[in-house]
């Protein structure tokens, strides 16, 4: 006689193409999985916060110590060279702002305070309530006491973008495809650290005016805006690519 298998058996059995039933449950634990702590960060804060913190320091400090080195000396003008003839490291490095203050050391320490400001809330207070204003009014603020020109390039994009810090992203929802929120949730970080290093060394050229193989200032000068433009361009594909680990985040 032959044994009659008990139904119950052939499910449990480890070799049987039914011992793993497609079920909504098993879709449902996958999705509860505990996720990685880079998989939890908000990137479009720390986007944001990184922009802040590196312009705080590198543009209105920065601005504000060489021009608090120019002394007790009258600016003669809005636009100013922050950093004087005696402090200069190469012709062209003269780090050009503009400022209401008619005074270089007073506008150099408002710069300095303005700019450790922009750091602190950057980190601490971004994401408050009214934390993304008062990013842009601290950085208008930089701009207006000597803090630098060129953050106005960067500033801005990062404030607009950092509004949409924990919310729907409704509109982003229908242009990033469900299938590139992956791939860009592990390319924002990347972008993001391609952009710094691009604008540090964009910024050293600006100061020293040093890059191997280039001696003539116009080439350095051309080669040093060349990194800052990548930098504001990949700023700006990062914050993208965040959008996409924030909807990723969001499933």
């Amino acid at each position: 006689m032959t044994a009659k298998t008990n139904p119950s058996e052939l499910l449990r059995s480890p070799g049987s193409t039914l011992s793993r039933p497609a079920s909504p449950a098993l879709d449902l634990a996958d999705a509860d999985k505990p996720r990685s702590a880079f998989e939890e960060l908000n990137a479009t804060g720390v986007i944001a916060t990184t922009i802040g913190v590196f312009f705080g320091l590198f543009s209105g400090v920065n601005h504000g110590i060489f021009e608090v080195l120019q002394g007790n000396t009258p600016t003669d003008g809005l636009v100013i060279h922050a950093i004087g003839e005696a402090q200069r490291f190469w012709p062209l490095g003269t780090e050009d702002a503009f400022t209401l203050i008619p005074n270089f050391m007073v506008t150099g320490i408002l710069s300095i305070i303005v700019g450790l400001t922009i750091v602190i809330w950057s980190i601490w207070f971004l994401p408050s309530k009214h934390g993304r204003t008062a990013f842009l009014g601290l950085f208008i603020l930089s701009f207006l006491v000597g803090g630098g020109i060129g953050q106005v390039a960067f500033f801005i994009p990062a404030w607009a973008f950092a509004t949409r810090m924990h919310k729907p992203l409704t509109w982003w929802r229908k242009v990033l495809p469900r299938s590139t929120w992956t791939i860009l949730s592990k390319l924002w970080m990347v972008t993001l650290i391609l952009a710094t290093i691009a604008m540090l060394i964009g910024l050293e050229m600006a100061i020293f005016g040093y890059f191997p193989g280039l001696t003539d200032p116009e080439s350095i000068q051309n080669t040093a805006m060349l990194y800052v433009l990548s930098a504001a361009i990949l700023y700006v594909v990062s914050f993208i690519a965040g959008f996409g680990h924030e909807l990723k985040r969001m499933e």
